[in-house]
């Protein structure tokens, strides 16, 4: 492309053009010196167009010294400039921007809004949502379906639902965008059955719905329970072929896979003519959240056979697949994909792998994951920490919460959790109470139902039964039924027969249907010699129709 022989009408078309593309850094920067030889980079078309082009690249230095360097500047270059930010998540700069914006003699337009809308939802912040809101209003753009549609998405990233709502109900003549962006925030929010109700109301004012109203409402199922629902969308689907919209699609086969039917899910996935990587990876995590984790890793060659390129979110689901399979194998695999792809820098998968190897009983390459890592965060960090624990290697773990402190990283609740977990591996009771003690006391956590099982298993299988039993009726009712479990396990363990009955009364309301809780309970009472209460207690189990899930050992050899 020679751009030194175009006319000037040419070159304008070229650059039209070429916005439908990507366009590369290095043609940009030819483009850039065109219009900068041609005296053009005055000129707000040419400007806004190459700005973008940087932008495209995330060439966040290009674009702001072009735009500094223009001196009349349109409100569709600076709506690029603030979009440039936006998009790379850089909120502080784009809402500086829009300030310097108002202080100037160009006034924003509905799409400089949206842009700025959007910015301060994706950067959790309500109250400048809130002050932009009424930048709207005072510019006349209240009633405006592209500032509406923006309002509502904005409020409802920040469940600021009835904010949302109130927006919506307040236009006039809602169009279709902005029924979609209403009934998609109540999916966002968890209202699903508002969502549902807005469809009706769409449908009743003769309003049609497209694909992405049907997105929106099956975004909102994210319970087993709405499995049923989740169906009956599917039909409608089917009944006004939308299931051959992948991004319709995609929305299904994420949605069956948080209900638990995979079956369903892959049925769908089975007829979408081009699965994008969001498909992918809802259908893969899926089958992993399952436990169906050979299935897991089957799906993620294919894709990767298929040339997709898969990102570190999806590597790292499916490391964690591999790790509770306790398989080394696919997990090696992907290991060497990693590395393959030059993917190793990214702090996710390190930490994946790290987590990996430490479930497979390979601590040691954990380590070695560890010590190459060029960057590191406190999820890494926790990582280490918690695959030091498991494997008993209690100094080391501690030796490596003090390197996270002096790092000046700031420790969360995983890392508290990691500690206690090798505090119980370890029989460090003194250790996990100091512990547990600077989680609240010290750092201000707000400890989590995690770190009360640690430590009710630390103490009970100390022998400290009394203790852990009060440490559960100091917390606030009712109490997960794991915390009551972990003390059951401890009665077990030190044949305690009388504490074991109470807790186990608990559990039984609470989870009426599990069958290990009884099981344990029957074991106790047959240490105890108690075999009429065995009797009694296995009878209650074969009347209920409970299930035990039976014993398995297993051994992995090779690959999958």
């Amino acid at each position: 492309m020679k751009l030194q022989i175009l006319r000037l009408p040419q070159f304008s078309k070229l650059l039209f053009e070429l916005s439908k593309i990507h366009q590369t850094l290095p043609r940009t920067k030819k483009l850039h010196a065109f219009i900068i030889r041609n005296h053009l980079s005055d000129d707000p078309f040419y400007a806004t167009r190459i700005l973008r082009f940087y932008a495209i690249n995330s060439d966040l230095c290009s674009a702001r010294n072009l735009f500094d360097g223009t001196s009349y500047r349109s409100v569709y270059l600076w709506n690029s400039v603030i979009r440039a930010y936006a998009g790379e998540h850089q909120f502080d700069d784009a809402l500086l921007l829009f300030a310097k914006m108002l202080r100037t003699e160009i006034k924003p337009d509905s799409f400089t809004f949206a842009c700025v809308l959007r910015a301060c939802a994706e950067n959790f912040d309500p109250d400048g949502l809130r002050v932009v809101h009424g930048g709207v209003v005072v510019s006349g753009l209240g009633f405006d379906s592209v500032c509406g549609s923006a309002l509502v998405t904005a409020y409802s990233k920040l469940c600021m639902v009835d904010e949302a709502s109130r927006v919506f109900y307040g236009m006039a003549e809602p169009d279709l965008v902005l029924w979609n962006a209403m009934a998609a925030g109540y999916g966002y929010c968890g209202f699903w059955d508002k969502g549902l109700q807005l469809f009706s109301a769409m449908r009743s004012m003769g309003e049609q719905p497209d694909s992405y109203t049907m997105v929106g409402l099956i975004s909102g199922l994210a319970d087993p329970s709405l499995l049923g629902i989740g169906k009956g969308i599917h039909g409608f689907c089917l009944k006004s072929s939308f299931d051959c919209n992948d991004h319709v699609g995609s929305a299904l086969v994420s949605m069956y896979s948080r209900c638990h039917c995979l079956n369903s899910a892959y049925g769908v996935f089975t007829i979408l003519s081009q699965p994008d990587l969001v498909t992918w990876s809802a259908l893969i995590t899926g089958l992993s959240k399952s436990g169906d984790y050979e299935k897991a890793l089957l799906f993620f060659r294919k894709m990767n056979m298929e040339g997709k390129r898969v990102d570190p979110i999806l590597i790292a689901s499916v490391l964690a697949a591999s790790g509770q399979s306790a398989i080394l194998g696919p997990g090696s695999e992907i290991h060497g994909y990693v590395l393959r792809h030059g993917l190793e820098s990214e702090v996710m998968i390190s930490s994946a792998l790290i987590d990996m190897y430490s479930k497979c009983g390979f601590v040691n390459l954990g380590v070695r994951v560890f010590d190459s890592m060029p960057n590191r965060n406190t999820v890494s960090y926790n990582s280490m920490i918690l695959g030091l624990g498991i494997h008993g290697l209690a100094p080391q773990a501690f030796k490596m919460f003090e390197e996270v402190l002096e790092k000046g990283f700031k420790p969360d609740e995983s890392t508290f959790s990691a500690l206690l977990c090798t505090c119980c591996h370890a029989g460090l009771v003194k250790n996990g109470r100091e512990i547990f003690s600077r989680m609240t006391e010290e750092f201000h956590i707000q400890a989590r139902t995690d770190h009360y099982v640690h430590m009710v298993k630390l103490l009970g299988m100390a022998g400290e039964l009394q203790e852990a039993y009060d440490l559960i009726l100091s917390l606030q009712q009712p109490v997960d039924s794991g915390i009551w479990g972990a003390l059951l396990s401890c009665c077990n363990f030190h044949g305690n027969p009388e504490l074991a009955e109470i807790v186990a009364q608990q559990l039984f309301e609470n989870k009426p249907e599990k069958s290990a809780y009884r099981v344990m309970l029957s074991n106790i009472y047959a240490g105890d010699d108690r075999w009429d209460d065995v009797k009694k207690l296995r009878d209650d189990i074969q009347e209920a129709g409970i299930k035990k899930m039976p014993g398995l050992s297993w051994i992995g050899v090779g690959r999958i």
